[in-house]
């Protein structure tokens, strides 16, 4: 059966608020957590990003939810860095802790003054620095001269099991790529006919059996053109294609790229509406498809009528 969770989104709130938030959450029924892992935010009006990690060993303290996290080790971040942080997290929560890794943006990446590589390298990058994390999981001693570089590392503190390790992929290319060596998938909402290549691509590409999750962008409201007015407001950078957003350096990089987009032109990407019933079926649409959790993220920066409204209308129809 798919399991439900909340997204807690870095970009969108203050870390004290996103933290009230989900344990607010957790309340509502929610039963597990993700978050975002940025440097900025994809837009002025965000207007936040908190550092993930330390807030990632608040939220576990201070909820009973499972935690997962998108993360881009290799450039801003080596990758015993974040094996470390990792191990630690998983330590000290054992069994609550699960990280993705995908090759990166610019927008949080850039920041290191390092070239930024063309995809083909990133995605090699980002296999290696896995391959490193995983074998200090192990408890190996780990050096590496490659796309990336480690001198003799060693985690001293290691949890029982090793936290999982998911890849995150949008096209069915990288999708069957993935397959190849992650623990499982996530991936993000699109139309039911164009997620299920990413899906059957996964599967065929080694990970048949293993889990999928899904995080769902959505927006909800009494009254949908307020609705579609937080969305556009919001989230309106994710109507680029990741192969133009992994490549824009700024926020108002961004905000240029996206301002022919209109209010109307968001509804094929978050869901927009203002009945529980709507969102009741398009999230049954993609429980359908084998999703195992699905990570439901409202775009607006109020977060209360949201989980008003999916504690006592929508979570109930789908569990």
């Amino acid at each position: 059966m798919t399991t439900y969770g909340f997204h807690a989104s870095h970009e969108q709130l203050p870390p004290s608020e996103l933290l009230r938030q989900v344990q607010a959450a957790q309340q509502a029924g929610f039963s597990r957590a993700m978050c975002s892992d940025h440097f900025a935010p994809f837009g002025p009006e965000q207007g936040e990003s908190g550092f993930a990690w330390s807030w990632l060993g608040a939220a576990l303290a201070t909820t009973d939810l499972p935690f997962g996290v998108v993360n881009a080790p290799g450039q801003r971040y080596h990758p015993a860095i974040i094996a470390q942080a990792a191990a630690t997290l998983a330590e000290m929560f054992p069994d609550r802790f699960w990280m993705a890794v995908g090759s990166g943006e610019l927008v949080n990446e850039h920041i290191t003054g390092e070239r930024w590589p063309a995809k083909d390298e990133r995605n090699a990058r980002l296999l290696e620095s896995v391959q490193v994390m995983r074998a200090l999981f192990a408890g190996e001693s780990v050096s590496h001269r490659g796309l990336v570089t480690v001198d003799r590392a060693k985690l001293w503190t290691r949890p029982a099991s090793p936290p999982p390790i998911f890849g995150a992929a949008v096209s069915p290319e990288t999708a069957r790529w993935v397959g190849s060596w992650a623990d499982g998938l996530i991936t993000v909402n699109r139309p039911v006919e164009q997620l299920r290549p990413v899906v059957e691509a996964y599967r065929e590409g080694g990970g048949a059996g293993k889990p999928i999750k899904l995080q769902v962008h959505l927006c909800w409201d009494r009254d949908e053109e307020k609705a579609l007015r937080i969305a556009h407001e919001q989230w309106r950078t994710g109507i680029l294609g990741s192969d133009v957003a992994w490549d824009l350096a700024m926020p108002a990089e961004f905000a240029r790229a996206t301002a022919y987009v209109r209010p109307d032109d968001m509804r094929e990407h978050v869901l927009i509406s203002n009945d529980p019933a709507r969102h009741t079926q398009w999230l049954h649409e993609y429980a359908d498809l084998g999703f195992d959790e699905i990570y439901l993220h409202h775009v607006g920066q109020d977060q209360r009528d949201f989980l008003d409204t999916f504690a006592t209308q929508i979570l109930p129809a789908l569990t």
